[in-house]
């Protein structure tokens, strides 16, 4: 039989595993190709963005093992607020590979705006079954729309940048 807490630890890691697999795409030429691209002055550094993914996506996968318990596991009415988070945090996953991998800003935003939008609805079915749960999306969602306009700013600033050379537009 599993530990009473092996559903907490579990539910709370399994977001770091897509992130773990998206920084497959931020290596070699990816970190050559971003490092000259124009980004704002307001840019963190890249030494700040682990803790930060870190303590998002443990606050998030808490949230949701919140979620889960509140609900009685995987129920019928778990179907909406987990199926939400499970759908944006896939939309999450798949930032990394589009953006680093295949060097596509502009659809990388487009990534970014469905995820805020999924991560806000997220939000909101959650708090109708766990306040906690939703507060802990909070700096997520801040985090996002501060993601969301940085993306906005280097594609705007770097359209037509692939790899190592211009395109035109």
């Amino acid at each position: 039989m599993a530990p009473s807490w092996g559903p907490a630890v579990g539910f709370t890691l399994v977001p770091s595993l897509g992130g773990f697999m998206g920084s497959y795409f931020i290596r070699g030429d990816s970190l050559r190709w971003h490092a000259a691209l124009e980004k704002p002055w307001w840019h963190p550094p890249r030494w700040a963005l682990a803790p930060v993914w870190g303590t998002l996506y443990s606050a998030m996968g808490y949230g949701s093992y919140m979620v889960w318990k509140e609900l009685g596991g995987f129920t019928e009415e778990a179907v909406t607020p987990l199926g939400l988070y499970a759908g944006q945090l896939a939309l999450n996953w798949a930032w990394p590979p589009i953006f680093f991998g295949a060097r596509q800003m502009g659809w990388a935003l487009v990534d970014l705006l469905l995820l805020g939008g999924a991560a806000t609805a997220t939000t909101m079915a959650w708090y109708r079954v766990s306040p906690p749960a939703a507060r802990l999306l909070y700096p997520y969602l801040a985090w996002l729309a501060f993601a969301t306009m940085l993306n906005y700013c280097v594609w705007r600033d770097n359209r037509g940048w692939r790899g190592s050379r211009w395109l035109p537009e």
